[in-house]
């Protein structure tokens, strides 16, 4: 498919986003969309550092801002490796921005959560749900289903990710989509839906929004179970993690290596200890589900909820949502905003 989002949506993304090059020594490397607040890729940078003696900074972009920053740059790259969603990592092959390149264990990986010539491949999943500051409501139930939020006595208190630019805008939209009677092929729920949070003074966002429920300027913030995972275990307040009575999607999260790196060889380097026991066992210690099948130690599985809980969630043909991306982008612009 020659369209799709992001090269759709690029010049919206450069409306928003001031295209300033992050700059790097000889030894180090570039990741776009490493946020330091997301999946807890700040002490992920710090233990590369630590192991590999390789600094990358940390990167505040959202996988639309990613692609939209290497199109921009792809004369001259700037950027060594991107961490995207799934869909982004699909436009990014599909637009001939990402190398052709197998990571050590990359057959290891289970078949639908890799390119097969290697232009992306998983490193860890999460589960889209509501991340929940109950201190934060103010009384208010904590919700439990898709529906509750398009009540009265929620209005104001939600925010999401911008579904046109951020991956987990558009898994949040093909996730309340499915639970709702929607397919691929018909994004009609997920748009009323929208429209239903716009009218009730939801918020969308383009940056990532941990800090924000963190914060209680969000009480309720459509995201992944391993941030509220992180912010239950590790912040000062109550937090939670509902995984919505109607269901939910699964979602994997894809590195890459940009095409032209300027930085190659450290990046591989990275890219490979990413995929080692020690880095797929971090992972699962921020509360994120493994590429690798690494045992999740006993004591983080049991802070999850329980599996009956997950069993709601269900697996998406993400090369197909991801054909569907731009058409469903359009009339969220269109009809939902």
């Amino acid at each position: 498919m020659k369209a799709s989002l992001l090269s759709l949506g690029l010049a919206a993304a450069l409306s928003v986003f001031t295209l300033v090059p992050l700059q790097a020594k000889a030894a180090d490397a570039i990741c776009y969309n490493c946020p330091p607040e997301w999946a807890n890729w700040g002490e992920m940078l710090n233990r590369i550092r630590a192991d590999l003696g390789i600094d990358i900074p940390g990167d505040n972009k959202n996988s639309g801002q990613a692609i939209a920053q290497i199109i921009a740059e792809k004369a001259s790259p700037v950027a060594d490796i991107a961490y995207l969603g799934i869909n982004a990592g699909i436009s990014a092959a599909q637009q001939d921005l990402v190398e052709a390149w197998k990571p050590a264990r990359f057959d290891e990986i289970p078949a639908g959560l890799k390119h097969p010539d290697g232009r992306w491949w998983a490193v860890h999943q999460g589960t889209l749900g509501f991340f929940v500051n109950v201190d934060a409501l103010g009384g208010t139930p904590v919700p439990a289903c898709w529906a509750d939020l398009k009540k009265p006595e929620y209005k104001g208190l939600v925010g999401y990710l911008d579904p046109t630019s951020a991956a987990v805008g558009y898994v949040s939209a093909v996730a309340v989509n499915t639970a709702l009677g929607g397919s691929l092929d018909n994004f009609t729920p997920a748009i009323d839906y929208f429209k239903a949070l716009a009218g009730n003074g939801a918020i969308a966002t383009k940056q990532t929004s941990y800090a924000r429920v963190v914060s209680g300027e969000f009480p309720i913030l459509l995201d992944y179970d391993f941030n509220a995972y992180r912010a239950k275990y590790t912040e000062n307040g109550n937090f939670q993690f509902v995984l919505p009575c109607e269901g939910s999607v699964t979602f994997p999260y894809v590195m890459t290596l940009v095409k032209g790196a300027p930085h190659a060889e450290a990046a591989k380097k990275v890219l490979d200890y990413l995929l080692s026991d020690k880095g797929q066992l971090f992972w699962s210690t921020a509360y994120l589900r493994p590429a690798l099948p690494v045992e999740m130690p006993q004591e983080i599985a049991g802070k999850f909820l329980p599996a009956s809980e997950y069993e709601r969630a269900k697996a998406i043909d993400w090369a197909q949502a991801q054909a569907a991306q731009a058409a469903f982008s359009q009339r969220y612009l269109s009809e939902a905003r």
